[in-house]
Order: C-alpha cells, then structure tokens, then sequence
C-alpha cells in the first residue's frame, strides 16, 4: 500500500504544481468536480477520465474504483460512463472538512492514476453584537468589538471594518487579522460630535456576511473617567439631606453638564447594601430622602446622555442634620427579688425597633421612674444597650428614652413583673444551621396562655452583659432561628421565657455549640485507691474553654500484657471510675478517651500495678490479730474478776462523798498513806482526796463582806489547791485531778476572830459510788461550836442555827489537821 501512495504522489506532484521539465509525463488521468471547496454535507459528483497513453493501463477494458480518505467507496455510487474509461461517482453528503478523493485502476495492488482535495464548511455567520466605545484619554480612540457567532465555518473566514463619517463623507475600511474581532479606531478617523455608520463584513471561500449597521456619535459612546467628589455635608436647613461637591477630571474640563447624567449611591458604614438614586449634574448636588443625624458614605458616576457609565468615584462620608429620635424600642427584663432589703433587682434589656430612628450620632438611653427625666429620677443613663438597677417592690414600672443632641424620644413603658414559676416549656433543644445561625425549638403546656415568648442568647466564656441578644417571639409560634455572629467551638447559652401579662414563667437554658470539634486537652489520670483486683481512678474536669464541644462521655481503654484491652464507659457528669476483676499480672496500662460530636481526643498512657498478698504476709496478719484478740480478753477478765483495790481504782476511781465524811475524824496518819485502809473509824471511811482555801479581801464593811460570801457563783472556782501540803506527800497541787469538793473561807489573820473559818460545799457535778447512800447529805456544822449564826450555815439547813450570836471558843487545831495547815495564812 505505501508503494501505491508513493506512485500516486509522484505522479501527481508535477500536476499540481504545474511543473514543466525535460522529463515531463503527461497524466495518466483527470478528475473533474464542480468545486473543491462545497458546503458542509452537500453532495459531490466527481468524473474520471483514463487517457489512452496511459502506461498502467493494459488491458483494452479498465476497471475503475474510487477511494476517499483510503476507504473504498462502495459500487452503487458509481455511474457507468460512455466508455470502460470514463467513470463518474455521486457523494450524496461530504461531511469531511477536507478529505482526498482518488480515482484507481483495478490491479493488484490497485493503481491511482488520479486524485483531488476536496474541502468542506460553512458560510460565515453575520457579526453580532457591534459596538463601540470612545475613550477620552489621551491619546483619544475609539474601539469596537463584535461577536463573530458560534457556528464554526471549518474555513479562513477574513474580517472588515468599514465606517461612514456624514459630515465628512469619508469612508474608511479596516482589515481585521484572522481570528480577531476587535478593533480600534485611531482618533483622527471619527469626529466627537458628529454621526457616523459602522459595520462588519466576513468573508470566506463560501461567501461573505455583514453585519447590521450602527449610528454612533462618538461622543455619545465616550465613557467618562471617574468623577471626583470635593466635599459632602449636612443640607443646611434641610433634614435627611446631604450635599455633594464634585467636578469632572481636569482633562474633560470642555465638557458640559448640559447632556451629562449623574447618579449617586450611599449606605450606612456598617451597612452592605448601597441606595441608588439619580441627582441632577449641578454643582453641588443635594442628595435626599436619608435619615437625620445619621452618617452615610457616598460615591458618584457620570456618563454622556446613553454612553456607559463612569466607573464610581472615590468614598466620602457625610452626616446629616440631627433631630430628636423617634419610634420605640423593643425590651424585655429579668427581675429578681431581694428578701433582705425588700427590693426588686432588675436587669432591663433593649434594642431598636423596626421602626426606630436614632436621628443622631451620639445616643444615649435613659430609664427613670417618672415620665420626666432629670434629678434623681433617673435610674441610669448609657450608650449600651441594657441596665441594671434596684426598685421598691411598690414600683411597677419604668420608662425608657433614646436621648441625643437634639432631643428625647417619647417614653417606652417597661412593666415591672415579678417571676411566677409557672411551668410552660418542655423539650427546648437547639440545632446549629448553616451561615452562623442556630434553630431554636421548644414546646408548651395546652393549657398555658403566655403574651409572648422571649428568645435569649449570650456567650458562656464572656459574662459581659451588653453581649445578651434577645428576639421576641409571638405565642403561636414555637421555633426560632436566631443569627448572630456565633463562633465555632465556643459555647453559648440560650434560653426561652415565656412572657404573661403578669409576669415572666419559668424559662428553660441549653448551652449549644454552633460548630464542635475534638477537645483540645485530655484530663490527666489519677490513681486514687488501690486494693486487690479493683483500682479507682479519677481525673479533673476539662476547662470550659477547652471542650470544643458538648462532652458526650469518657472511655478508659486498659489491659495488661497477655490479655485483650478492655473499655469502661463513663458518664460525662462522673469523674471517677472503679476497674474491676483486675489480675495480679506485673503491668498494666490504660489511656483516656474524651469525645464531643465534633471528635475525639486520646490522652497519654499510665502505668499501675496490682499487688497480691503472699502466704508470709496472710499468716503474719492472722497471727497479729490472733494475738492481739487473746491480750484483749485477757485484759478484760482481769479488769472484772481482780480484787486489788489499786488496780481496780485505776478504772473505777473512788470519789469521795462530803455526806458521809467527818472532817473530825481526819488524822495526820490516815492522810499519808492509809487512806484505803479496811480499819477505819467510820463505817464508810473515804478520803477527802481535794481541799482548797480562799483568802477573803478586807472589805470596807461587813455588809460588802456579808453579800460576797452570799453569792454561789463567785466562789465555785476560788481557792488554792492542798493537795501539794506537807501533810499529804503522795500528791501535788500540779498533778492531782481531782476535783474539788469543799472549800474553806477564811478572812485575814488579823481579822480572824471577826470572821471565823466557814466551810462551803463544792457544786461539782462529779457522781457518786454506787455504795454511797442515796439520802440528802446532813447538814455540816463548824466544830468549835455547838451553835452558829445563821450567816455561817452554808450546806444546808442547820437544826442548831439561832438568830442570836455567840461567842467563838478557842479552836482545837490537834483535833482539825487539815485546817491546821491553813495556818501557813497566818505567817
């Protein structure tokens, strides 16, 4: 086959070019078509005509074949001619862009003894969409551009611009290079203000097109530079309106205002929508219709009568004339009693209606008590947007003001409710949305009938007050969707109140996350108790700053060397954890798992150990309580069944009785040592084991005298301790825990004889031995004398007590040897 195409393009190649040489062969063949070039899916007739000098034709009788692109056109298309020499073939639809079209003598292999390019497309398209724009900078030109069409032509398609000037008569053509559709017009061939045609012609081997032509005047198609805007301020005189100083650039100082248009558009600074309005092209411009006192931010454009807009001048900003504000402001309040002082503390919220105007820069609000603001009436003053304040439980409402340079707003009344408790909300739950905004759902009690509802939301991390948002929400109406600028992973409390007529039901709160993600920290295990096969851990909470989320639980992942790892779930509310049925094996690990819906979050490994008891250990432990149980019982039956009085003392100490002792009987021997001894005078003989005495202050009289001594209570803890004596070695004043059952009074040496000894009985509440009697103790009586005054009768009544006074014998110290040792008071 490549031998076959080497011989047909030799052949050829001088047939095509024209070439003439000495060896010049005339063609075997010639292929007659109407055109080479037709409209794509025509049909094509082609004929073929073998000279009868052909040198590769041999045979009288040839037969002929066709082939395109290599492909051998089928039989039916051919047309039998007038000889076996001539031969003619129908393409009913060429859908080829080019292709080949050979005529071959049947041999073998078959030889091509002629061969055409036939080529395929589509007329060219008219331009569309011509249009033209002046521009005035220097240097000046004018550029227009079309659209060619979206049919593709498959062929060279040649471009032209052509303009007619009227006022000139000129006519100007321009050649487009291929595959362009633009061009621009230099300034010399077109006139500003004077009209002129344009159009586009395309043209290829199919034929041409033209576009429809367009009136322009060039300066009509000029687009302006940005205008330049000098100066806005407040209208004088005139409320809601600004005026704008500007002017054109200095290169378009010829053009005049009179066929220009001029538009204006402006917005708040916070704001992202801007206002359109046309304003007339003088110089200044009054732009109307704002709002009073408020600051707006400006820009401007100009065109030529219809040319295209100016591209926006620069910023500038403006206010305008202030005036008193109008409309109301929504509210709401939190109110809270105070038992203490009787009050009502009250957080008041606010923000500005729909149909609020603040008319001025600088607002403030003021709530009072009164209608009329000034003095002490008012309650606070502030730009923000909320107040707290206390109020008498008699105060039922307050009145809120918006306050600026030029005036106050007509009051807003805000009705001082008290909480009723009652019970409205059920199920509230939140949802996050996209765009930063979180549904908030709830429902209520059938039987319940609130004015409204009031949908509140603050940040948890950030207590300030000024950052709580609130919506109120009609009855009927049980979700809201609430925006604001919410962050991701950071948590915020929403809460709902349902509002009556006479005051705010309970609200339910829900602390939700816009976005969550794992946490950032995992709590650090500790190891709080161990003992055998259990271990109890612990861990601190996670920092609210540090969740990311809400916790959903803990898992504790724990195993040992040679068995599987096991997994303990724990609640978020609980912060411990008992592992259970744990081996005596030499190690074990464990790790912290803390997850939110957003992720989870491993902690760091910990290592603990379980110990076991070994046999020494257990039968050391058993024989120490064996032991110690046999020492125990021992002790106790020598406590009960010993007869030692010593011993038995030592844990039922013997506590003297003042009733039946005898201060008579007492002896220096019996004080010393034998003060248990079994051959006691007495029946009951007891040692008195506590005696003490007081030295009495000359008084100025004997009535102060007599009323000290009368007093119970000032004498109970007075006194000196004997115990410490040379008459009783065993004992100390510094160890003795005794307690003291009498105590001896005595006055001054010299007064002695005045104020004898008396003898008080102790209140001690110390209580007795089961072996004393029960009967009231006798009444004690001084033993100088058989008789006493009744000034000296102090433990009980006395049968021998007269009214009338006696002498005082001389004292008997042998037979008193205690009271012998208060003789140290005399020295």
């Amino acid at each position: 086959m490549k031998s076959t195409w080497l011989s047909v393009i030799v052949m050829l190649v001088p047939f095509l070019n024209g070439a003439r040489n000495d060896n010049y062969m005339p063609p075997c063949a010639n292929i007659q078509t109407a055109r080479l070039v037709v409209p794509m899916g025509s049909p094509v007739t082609a004929t073929c005509v073998i000279s009868d000098d052909c040198p590769l034709v041999i045979e009288e009788i040839v037969r002929i074949e066709w082939h395109l692109d290599n492909n051998l056109l089928p039989i039916s298309s051919y047309v039998a001619g007038a000889s076996s020499r001539v031969s003619e073939v129908v393409i009913p639809s060429f859908n080829h862009t080019r292709a080949f079209l050979a005529c071959c003598v049947q041999t073998s292999p078959a030889q091509v003894v002629k061969g055409v390019e036939i080529r395929a497309g589509y007329l060219p398209e008219a331009p569309q969409n011509l249009s033209c724009q002046t521009n005035l900078t220097n240097p000046n030109t004018m550029a227009c551009v079309w659209d060619p069409g979206e049919q593709e032509t498959y062929l060279l398609t040649k471009y032209t611009l052509h303009t007619k000037i009227w006022e000139l008569r000129k006519n100007h053509t321009y050649a487009v290079l291929p595959g362009v559709h633009r061009y621009t017009i230099p300034r010399p061939d077109f006139v500003l203000f004077s009209k002129m045609d344009i159009y586009v012609r395309a043209v290829n081997e199919l034929g041409e097109a033209t576009s429809v032509p367009i009136i322009v005047e060039p300066i009509s198609k000029a687009k302006f530079d940005p205008p330049m805007i000098l100066k806005v301020e407040a209208a004088p005189r005139r409320f809601g309106c600004l005026e704008l100083s500007w002017s054109l650039p200095q290169h378009l100082f010829w053009v005049s205002n009179r066929y220009l248009n001029a538009e204006a558009r402006q917005k708040t600074p916070n704001s992202s929508q801007w206002t359109k309005q046309p304003i007339l092209p003088t110089k200044p411009a009054n732009l109307c219709n704002l709002l009073n006192g408020t600051q707006y931010v400006t820009q401007i454009r100009v065109r030529y009568k219809q040319s295209p807009w100016s591209e926006w001048s620069s910023i500038q900003s403006g206010v305008t004339l202030e005036s008193a504000p109008t409309g109301r402001l929504d509210w709401w309040m939190k109110v809270s009693r105070d038992q203490m002082h009787k009050q009502h503390s009250i957080k008041l919220f606010w923000k500005p209606s729909k149909r609020f105007c603040a008319n001025g820069q600088n607002v403030s609000y003021v709530v009072s008590d009164q209608k009329m603001l000034g003095g002490k009436a008012n309650l606070c003053s502030t730009k923000g947007n909320c107040c707290t304040f206390q109020l008498p439980r008699s105060v039922k409402k307050v009145h809120l003001r918006a306050v600026n340079a030029a005036g106050k707003s007509a009051p807003t009344e805000c009705h001082i409710y008290p909480p009723k408790g009652r019970l409205v909300l059920s199920d509230v739950s939140v949802d996050p949305q996209e765009d930063r905004s979180l549904l908030v759902q709830w429902r209520t009690v059938l039987s319940s009938s609130p004015v409204d509802f009031v949908v509140d939301w603050r940040p948890v991390l950030n207590k300030e007050l000024s950052l709580s948002q609130f919506e109120i929400v009609n009855r009927n109406q049980t979700s809201l969707v609430i925006k604001g600028s919410f962050e991701p992973y950071e948590p915020y409390d929403i809460s709902v109140y349902p509002r009556f007529k006479d005051g705010l039901g309970h609200h339910q709160t829900v602390t939700s996350y816009w976005r969550q993600k794992a946490p950032s920290i995992v709590p650090k295990i500790q190891i709080k108790k161990t003992w055998q096969s259990r271990i109890e851990l612990t861990w601190d909470e996670i920092p609210l700053n540090q969740r990311n989320g809400i916790i959903q639980g803990y898992k504790i992942f724990y195993w040992n060397q040679t068995g599987p790892v096991k997994v303990e779930n724990v609640d978020p509310e609980n912060r411990r954890v008992v592992l259970k049925d744990l081996k005596n094996e030499p190690l074990y690990e464990a790790f912290m798992m803390v997850s939110t819906s957003g992720g989870s979050l491993n902690g760091s490994r910990i290592h603990f150990e379980i110990q076991a008891f070994d046999a020494v250990t257990v039968v050391i432990i058993v024989i120490s309580f064996g032991v110690g149980l046999a020492f125990l019982l021992i002790l106790m039956v020598l406590i009960c069944f010993s007869n030692h009085r010593r011993f038995k003392g030592n844990f039922w100490p013997v506590v003297p009785d003042p009733a039946n002792s005898s201060i008579k009987s007492w002896t220096t021997d019996s004080t010393q040592d034998n003060y248990l001894a079994s051959d006691s005078k007495e029946p009951n003989p007891i040692y008195l084991s506590h005696l003490s005495f007081l030295d009495l202050p000359v008084k100025a009289s004997k009535k102060e005298d007599d009323s000290w001594l009368s007093s119970g209570e000032e004498m109970n803890d007075l006194g000196e301790s004997i115990c410490g004596s040379p008459f009783i070695p065993e004992y100390s004043g510094s160890n003795s825990g005794s307690v003291p059952y009498a105590t001896v009074i005595f006055s001054d040496p010299r007064h002695i004889v005045k104020a004898p000894c008396v003898y008080l009985r102790s209140e001690s509440k110390q209580p007795l031995l089961e072996t004393e009697e029960s009967f009231s103790p006798r009444s004690y009586q001084n033993m100088e004398t058989d008789r006493m005054p009744v000034e000296q009768c102090f433990f009980g009544p006395c049968h021998d007590c007269v009214s009338e006074e006696a002498e005082d014998p001389d004292i008997l110290w042998n037979d008193f040897p205690f009271l012998r040792a208060l003789a140290m008071n005399d020295l």
